[in-house]
C-alpha cells in the first residue's frame, strides 16, 4: 500500500461503519495520517481495515498509539503476548465468545475506549460480526423517554458472565479464566456524552447490565427489553464480513457488537486488544 497517498475513509452503512482504505498499519503512521484515523473513529464509532498483514508487535505499537492497553482478566493471550487477547473457537465448540449483543467492559469503574480486533483465521462461510449506532439508539428515542432517562444510572457486572456463577464460560471450552476476579460492580450513566465527540449515547447493553441503579432488576427488565429491542433495529446496526487480515476497530462508548455463532465444525481465531477509556458523564 502506497502510504504516499491520502487515507480514503469510506462510510459502510446508513448506520454505523466506515472503512478505512489505502493504509498499512504495519508502517509508520505519519501523525497527520494518524490524526485522519482518529478524526474518522470519532466521527464514525467504528472502523473497518482489510488486508493488513501486520505482526503482533505492529497491532500493539498501532494500539499504543491510542492509549494504554488494558491486560483483560479473563481472556486466553496470544503465545508470547499478554497485551493481546486470543479469541478463538475450535470445531468442536458449540458456543462461541461474543454471541451476544454487549459492549466490551461497561462492567468496570472506567469502562474500555475501543477494541481493535484483527482476524488471523476464519471460516469459508459465517462467522460475521454485527455491530450497532449508540448514537442512533439514543437519538430514534421519544422525548419523553429521552427525558425519562436523563439522570438515571445503570449497574453493570461481569459476575454472570465471567465468575463462579457463569455457566457461559464453562460452555465456551475453558478459554476464560480468573473466576475469582470477576467480583466487581459498576454504575454508569445510562445516557453518556461521548467524551470526545460530544453526541449523547445509550449506555447499557444486554451482556452486562443488570438493573438500574434504585430499581430491582425486575422493575428493570420492561424498559431495558424495550430499550434492547430498539437500539438493535435493522436501521441501527451493520455486519462486517470477516477475511484473515481485517480489522475492525469500535468504539465501547458508541457501539454494541454481536459475533454471528453460524460456522460450526469451522475454526475462528482472532486477536484483541482493548484499550483503556476515561470516566463517562
Amino acid at each position: 500500500m502506497n502510504q504516499m497517498n491520502e487515507i480514503d475513509i469510506r462510510p459502510m452503512s446508513g448506520a454505523v461503519g466506515a472503512q478505512v482504505c489505502n493504509v498499512d498499519l504495519g508502517a509508520d503512521l505519519s501523525n497527520a495520517q494518524f490524526a485522519n484515523i482518529r478524526d474518522a473513529f470519532i466521527k464514525h464509532g467504528l472502523l473497518f481495515f482489510r488486508d493488513q498483514d501486520i505482526t503482533p508487535e505492529q497491532h500493539i505499537a498501532f494500539a499504543e498509539r491510542w492509549g494504554e492497553i488494558n491486560i483483560n482478566r479473563f481472556f486466553q493471550k496470544v503465545d508470547g503476548y499478554e497485551k493481546i487477547a486470543a479469541v478463538v473457537k475450535e470445531p468442536d465448540q458449540a458456543v462461541n465468545i461474543g454471541g451476544d449483543w454487549h459492549t466490551d467492559h461497561s462492567y468496570d469503574d472506567i469502562p474500555a475506549m475501543g477494541s481493535i480486533l484483527l482476524a488471523r483465521e476464519t471460516p469459508a462461510v459465517g462467522g460475521d460480526t454485527l455491530f450497532a449506532c449508540m448514537y442512533k439508539a439514543y437519538e430514534g428515542l421519544s422525548d419523553g423517554l429521552k427525558k425519562t432517562l436523563e439522570g438515571v444510572r445503570a449497574v453493570h457486572s461481569s459476575r454472570h458472565v465471567f465468575g463462579d456463577i457463569s455457566q457461559y464460560k464453562d460452555a465456551v471450552g475453558g478459554r476464560l479464566s480468573n473466576a475469582e476476579a470477576a467480583t466487581q460492580d459498576a454504575t454508569h450513566p445510562v445516557i453518556i456524552t461521548h467524551p470526545e465527540s460530544g453526541r449523547k449515547a445509550l449506555y447499557i447493553n444486554p451482556g452486562f447490565t443488570i438493573h438500574f441503579e434504585g430499581w430491582t432488576p425486575e422493575e428493570s427488565f420492561p424498559l431495558m427489553k424495550y430499550l434492547y429491542a430498539h437500539a438493535s433495529r435493522p436501521e441501527n446496526t451493520t455486519r462486517f464480513q470477516w477475511q484473515p487480515g481485517s480489522i475492525a476497530f469500535w468504539d465501547n462508548r458508541a457501539t454494541w457488537h454481536y459475533a454471528l455463532n453460524d460456522y460450526h465444525g469451522a475454526r475462528r481465531e482472532m486477536h484483541r486488544i482493548t484499550i483503556e477509556g476515561s470516566p463517562l458523564n
